[in-house]
């Protein structure tokens, strides 16, 4: 929701190329549409990483945050692994040792994995 939206000062956002309301912007190349990576094209790495005092933690990398939901993929991640976790950037960590879960859901998913 914008800030003034629905009073008289609401201005409706415009594209920054050619001025048009984004509604009927006809801009070919617009800069907030990414186009999303099929799984298939794109290979997850995995490991197993010691953190302090001992915990373990699964850690995802090798997909992009461009082109993909990684917000989406590490709260079904999180599900499946009945586990905490989080992404940092372009990387992904669930908390535990979920290596074969993980591998699980990603296969399933369409993504080639590397160990």
């Amino acid at each position: 929701m914008r800030l003034f939206a629905g009073t008289p000062f609401d201005q409706p956002p415009k594209c920054c190329q050619c001025g048009e309301l984004e509604a009927v912007c006809n801009c070919a190349d617009r800069m907030d549409e990414v186009q999303p990576i099929p799984p298939g094209s794109q290979t997850a790495h995995l490991s197993l990483e010691k953190r302090r005092q001992g915990k373990m933690v699964t850690v995802i990398r090798g997909l992009k945050a461009e082109g993909n939901d990684l917000g989406r993929l590490v709260t079904e991640l999180k599900s499946q692994c009945g586990a905490g976790g989080n992404v940092k950037g372009n990387l992904i960590e669930i908390q535990g040792n979920h290596l074969d879960r993980v591998q699980e859901h990603l296969r399933q998913a369409g993504y080639r994995l590397k160990q």
